[in-house]
């Protein structure tokens, strides 16, 4: 028997657009982790990333997939636009909360209006409300932690990894933050 959240997870991707775009991975609490494009259709590309599926991402552990509870979808009609609007969302997005991309993405050739995503929820939502616990959030952001240390130390020492690791660290503090507060 398959859990029922990767049910959901597969159900809830199927209603993804198939056209080619740029999307973003959203952790629990609808906040950008991840901005990707795809040549081969949005809908293809996140079922990778979630599936693990010959995702570097993933491999290089710079994301947790239990964290991705939603995920945006911007749509384009030709792949010229693909490489501006992945770097106006990049800039748009990092500096409120650093994304998970490893390298920084040049600026945008040209400023855009950003149009409003295809939002789609991931996980069900009581799995949503659950996971959003700080007692389980704090725990699992520092095993995933220490697993990219470990990724870092042992297989890939690199400037890309070393950004994701500092992301990671910033969310760890905030999710110790967030227990702390349980106590006042």
């Amino acid at each position: 028997m398959i859990a029922p959240h990767i049910e959901y997870r597969k159900a809830a991707v199927a209603r993804l657009t198939s056209q080619i775009g740029v999307y973003a991975l959203c952790d629990l609490d609808n906040v950008p982790l991840y901005v990707g494009q795809s040549t081969d259709g949005i809908r293809a590309r996140v079922q990778r990333h979630l599936t693990s599926a010959r995702s570097d991402v993933i491999a290089n552990r710079q994301i947790d997939l239990w964290e991705v509870g939603f995920v945006w979808a911007f749509p384009v009609a030709q792949k010229s636009e693909l490489n501006n609007l992945e770097s106006c969302l990049f800039h748009q997005y990092d500096p409120k909360s650093q994304l998970m991309n490893g390298k920084v993405l040049p600026p945008p050739e040209q400023q855009m209006f950003l149009p409003e995503p295809e939002v789609l929820q991931v996980i069900p939502d009581k799995e949503l409300e659950e996971r959003k616990a700080p007692q389980l959030r704090l725990d699992r952001q520092a095993k995933h932690y220490a697993e990219i240390i470990g990724h870092f130390l042992t297989v890939k020492n690199s400037p890309e990894i070393a950004r994701a690791m500092a992301a990671h660290f910033a969310r760890l503090a905030r999710y110790h933050q967030s227990l702390l507060d349980l106590s006042k």
